[in-house]
Parts: structure tokens; C-alpha cells; sequence
């Protein structure tokens, strides 16, 4: 945790599962990352790369305590509830927390002169496409509250920028996946909803199997398709985002995607061929406003930042998740 010579970089929610890989991210390109989580859903074993600050983003005071120790440059921002289902049937969570603690945030950084912010949206700003793949321009419209949360802290973002002189980039990834190749960090929520971990889980045994939502959308196999990318990829273009605004870039919003769909059949598919494991399935029905395609169109982030996708093969992708998923696991969980 020393021998840092470059700038310090609040990080909220960095003990999370992309907040973490940014922090690491953060530290080999000479940054000072500091973790701010309140640890409901983030893991303090996952802060391996500078100082973890225990506090909530709506706590003003602890919020500024923090802020006036470690004097930091800029913000990234992850700190967020991102269970979608929840977010339609527990709306006030979501806007009270991902927009009301993003507000207390911008507050605590025009309080202290920070002017720079690299924001953690969300490809559900764009709720159910006209047409994939999915561009910056398409319109934004989303269909659940957790959606409509990051959206509306984009706008704040845009009117900070022309009222404050705010420099921001929001971020739209699509599915996050995959786990540090070094094996250090990984995908670990609880609940857990992602696809990846899902199915590894069902093939340690650890559930009994894995439900497909829907096999009569109108795809090649009848299921959804998704864009999943590699979570280091994210993180490295939350770096890319930084060193821009240093640059003097601002108030950018960019999707982070490889640009490729795989069907949920497809990824079981090839998650039993890197883990040479029987994956039982089961059918279930369609989940309410599922879209049968999410793809990135990802051409912006490349020319605005010069960031591209080193990990673009599903297997490789599901591979690092599983080499995490075994090494971590608690060995009376899994199925011997």
C-alpha cells in the first residue's frame, strides 16, 4: 500500500466486484486508490491495492472526513444497488441511494474542488433497443427503476458540467464478467443473479442447476443474447476515462461492450467445456422486459479513448471465472 507517486482517486464502492478491479487497475498505472464501501455488498478482503474507508455515500459528514484525509484528484463512482428485479419492486432504494447518494457525492466533491468524475452507468439506461447494436445516440429509456436511477445521474452529471465545470465520463458496460486473471479478485455477490457465476456454481454442485428465463425469443437457439465483457477490460477503460479528463476531455458518456452477443444456451454450452462438468437445466419462463438482444456498438470508447477489448473470447472469459470460482469457493459448499 506504498510507494504511490501519482494522484489519489476516491473510489465508492471499491471493495465491489468492478470497483475492485478498478482499484487494482488503478495502482499499476501509478494511481492512489482509496475505498470507499460500506461493505453491505462489497468484500473488505477484496481491497488489495490502497486504503479501505468504511462509510455510506450518504453520510455527508463521513463522507467529507474521508475526503479531507486523503485530498483526492477525482472520483470514480460505483457505489450503487444494481439488483435489477429489486429495483422495480423496492424503486425508493434505488432512487434514494443510487441517485440521492450520487447528489451527496457531487456535493462532497464541489464542497472540496474536485472537478472530475469517471461515473459507473449502465447499458439499461437504454431499457428495450429500436435496433442492435446499441449506439450512444440510441434513445434512452428504461423499464426499471435501477435504470432510471443511472440515467438520471447522467443528466446531473451534463448540467454540473455546464453550471459547475464538472468533467465527467459515464460509462455504459453491458454485462460484466469473468474475474482477474491473476486469480486475486472475482465475481462474488449475494445474492447472486449473473449469468457466469450462475452456471460455474451449477456445475461445482454448489446449486442444482440452472434455470433458462425464455427459449422462444427470436434468436438462432430461441434464447436471449447478450454482450459480456471481461470485467479488467472495464476497469482499464475507467483509467482510460481519467487520464482523458486529465487531458481536459469531459462530460462524455461511452458504452463498453466487445460488440459480440452470445445466447444464454451458448454460454452453458461452453461453460461445459472449460469445466468438463455436467451443468443441469431446466426451462422457465420469460422474465418481464427481458430484450431478446443487448450488443454494443463500442466504436465511440475506441475513438474517444483509445480503448478496445483485450478479452474477447467467451471461453477465455468463463475460464478466469472459473479458475476464481474453484480456488474460492468454501470447499463444504461444493459437491464432492
Amino acid at each position: 500500500m506504498t510507494g504511490f507517486k501519482g494522484e489519489t482517486v476516491l473510489v465508492t464502492g471499491g471493495a465491489g466486484y468492478v470497483g475492485a478491479h478498478a482499484c487494482k487497475a488503478l495502482a499499476a498505472a501509478g494511481y492512489k486508490p482509496v475505498a470507499y464501501d460500506n461493505l453491505v455488498y462489497g468484500h473488505e478482503a477484496a481491497v488489495k491495492w490502497g486504503p479501505l474507508e468504511k462509510g455510506d455515500i450518504l453520510d455527508a459528514a463521513r463522507l467529507a472526513q474521508v475526503i479531507q484525509t486523503y485530498r483526492p484528484s477525482s472520483v470514480m463512482h460505483f457505489a450503487a444497488f444494481a439488483y435489477v428485479g429489486e429495483s422495480v419492486t423496492d424503486p425508493a432504494k434505488y432512487y434514494r441511494n443510487n441517485f440521492g447518494g450520487t447528489l451527496a457525492v457531487l456535493d462532497a466533491m464541489r464542497a472540496h474542488r474536485i472537478d472530475r468524475i469517471v461515473f459507473s452507468s449502465s447499458c439499461a439506461t437504454y431499457g428495450i433497443p429500436d435496433k442492435v447494436p446499441i449506439t450512444e445516440d440510441a434513445p434512452q429509456r428504461p423499464i426499471n427503476a435501477y435504470g432510471s436511477s443511472k440515467l438520471m445521474v447522467e443528466r446531473v452529471l451534463c448540467d454540473y458540467g455546464s453550471a459547475y465545470g464538472l468533467k465527467s465520463v459515464a460509462l455504459r458496460y453491458f454485462n460484466a464478467a469473468g474475474a482477474d486473471l491473476d486469480g486475486e479478485i472475482g465475481e462474488d455477490h449475494n445474492p447472486e443473479t449473473h449469468l457466469i457465476p450462475l452456471v460455474l456454481d451449477a456445475a461445482l454442485g454448489v446449486r442444482p442447476e440452472i434455470t433458462i428465463f425464455g427459449d422462444d425469443y427470436q434468436t438462432p437457439d430461441g434464447t436471449c443474447i447478450r454482450d459480456y465483457i471481461h470485467v479488467s477490460d472495464i476497469a482499464d477503460a475507467h483509467v482510460l476515462a481519467l487520464k482523458a479528463m486529465n487531458g481536459g476531455a469531459s462530460n462524455s458518456a461511452y458504452n463498453l461492450g466487445t460488440g459480440h452477443g452470445f445466447s444464454v444456451a451458448k454460454i452453458i454450452e461452453t461453460a461445459r467445456v472449460v469445466t468438463k462438468r455436467e451443468i443441469r437445466v431446466v426451462k422457465g419462463p420469460r422474465r418481464p422486459g427481458d430484450p431478446a438482444v443487448l450488443v454494443a456498438d463500442s466504436q465511440r470508447v475506441k475513438q474517444g479513448l483509445g480503448w478496445s477489448p483485450r478479452h474477447t473470447d467467451i471461453g477465455g472469459i468463463i475460464e478466469s471465472a472459473w479458475k476464481w470460482t474453484t480456488r474460492n469457493r468454501k470447499q463444504d459448499t461444493v459437491r464432492r
